[in-house]
């Protein structure tokens, strides 16, 4: 097969792939790590202060951005990490069972997450330089569901394999982890074998740094230069940090909320049953929003329904103060109103999507879109420190409620953001 048709390969074959297993190893450092430990014995202390250290190299990735965007190709760093995540999951497999566990799973987390986070650089290059605006616009939906799914792979699925393992082995904790760490490495040297046969080889995927002579310092340097020189930039600044103001702090809570008793405002579901709902009705529902929203959007454009996508992605807001208010009984009742809320948040984040590839568009559009992931994170990340705070001081009933007014500057700063109407249709 010649390079020339390897460049157009359907994107059908490895845009779910690419981002499924973009999410999965993020989800196992944030998530996973701490059920871990947990399960392990190691305190509540040193559980949040260690693994909270993880997030780091996701808040600073644009840092390291520009050496992926001019050393080497995109292609070659995706194939690179998926090779050192593996790698990184059969170390945290292979420590497990060792006396100073702790320390040493700890340094393969922080190799995991490092990997994981220059993945996440590579990846997003990749998807504008393999596809065509339209595409881009088509498959946003696809890209953030399958993220999504790996996230509710890792939250749910991976935790009931343990669970089962658990039972099989007599209660044997540290086996039992091993096994599934052990599954977790062996998973992504399929998708290492896979993705390097797999992946396209895109035209404008090259070296630039052998193109033009520039040194890599410099070459960094003016990446950044380069992204707060941007027109508009500190209008753009803000649509990342306040898109999705509301959300951040509802994230953090709306699991302990169906989770706590009725006595303490919660809704007193099974830790079996938020698994059950949100893997299954929620999956299918963000399944379809994501869908439904990167189709529109690629047939009428962004800017054609902005307006509705930031309503949708709040829509989990509103229904959590009637769930508080109301703690009704049925689960069905439940399971429908966190199918609106992953519908929402599939169509709203499309949006999201898209406007960070709006943003990035021009010279090292892989490194600026790093740059702005990472101001999408400083938006989820500082208002979620203190959510919890909120909660305890408020309840659930007027945190909801103060959800809701958290979303009112999204609403007025995309009535000023720069936005070509034209924008992912087809005939762009």
């Amino acid at each position: 097969m010649t390079r020339q048709k390897k460049s157009s390969r359907n994107p059908w074959a490895w845009v779910s792939t690419l981002y499924f297993a973009e999410g999965l190893p993020y989800v196992i450092v944030m998530s996973v790590s701490v059920i871990m430990y947990k399960r392990m014995g190691v305190s509540n202390t040193d559980i949040a202060l260690y693994t909270s250290w993880l997030y780091l190299p996701y808040v600073i990735k644009p840092l390291w951005s520009p050496i992926v965007d001019i050393l080497k190709t995109k292609r070659f760093w995706i194939i690179a990490m998926q090779l050192l995540i593996g790698s990184s999951l059969a170390g945290i497999a292979l420590t497990i069972p060792v006396p100073n566990y702790f320390q040493y799973t700890l340094a393969f987390f922080w190799l995991l997450a490092f990997s994981s986070a220059t993945y996440d650089i590579a990846a997003d290059g990749f998807y504008m330089l393999g596809l065509s605006k339209h595409d881009q616009a088509f498959f946003i939906g696809i890209r953030s569901t399958f993220y999504r799914i790996a996230m509710i792979t890792g939250q749910g699925l991976l935790i009931i394999i343990v669970g089962y393992l658990e039972t099989t082995t007599a209660g044997n904790i540290p086996l039992s982890w091993t096994i599934t760490f052990s599954i977790l490495a062996i998973f992504f040297a399929l998708i290492f074998i896979y993705h390097y046969f797999i992946l396209p080889y895109p035209s404008e995927d090259r070296t630039e740094i052998s193109q033009n002579g520039n040194n890599i310092f410099s070459e960094f340097i003016k990446t950044f230069i380069l992204f707060f020189k941007k027109k508009h930039i500190l209008i753009f600044i803000a649509f990342l940090l306040f898109y999705r103001l509301g959300e951040s702090q509802l994230v953090k809570l709306a699991s302990p909320f169906l989770l706590d008793s009725k006595e303490a405002g919660g809704l007193g579901l099974t830790t079996s049953e938020v698994g059950f709902v949100y893997g299954t009705i929620g999956m299918l529902s963000l399944l379809a929003g994501g869908i439904l929203g990167g189709f529109l959007a690629s047939r009428d454009g962004l800017k054609n329904w902005l307006w509705w996508m930031v309503a949708a992605i709040n829509l989990p807001n509103s229904v959590y103060i009637y769930l508080s208010t109301a703690q009704p009984e049925s689960f069905l009742l439940i399971s429908a109103c966190v199918a609106i809320e992953q519908f929402g948040y599939g169509f709203g984040f499309t949006a999201y999507m898209l406007y960070m590839i709006y943003i990035s568009d021009g010279q090292h559009k892989t490194a600026h879109f790093a740059i702005s992931t990472a101001f999408m994170a400083l938006g989820m990340m500082i208002p979620g420190m203190s959510s919890g705070w909120l909660q305890e001081m408020l309840g659930y009933k007027l945190f909801f409620v103060w959800t809701v007014l958290a979303t009112i500057p999204a609403f007025i700063i995309i009535k000023y953001i720069p936005l070509d109407a034209e924008f992912g249709c087809k005939n762009e």
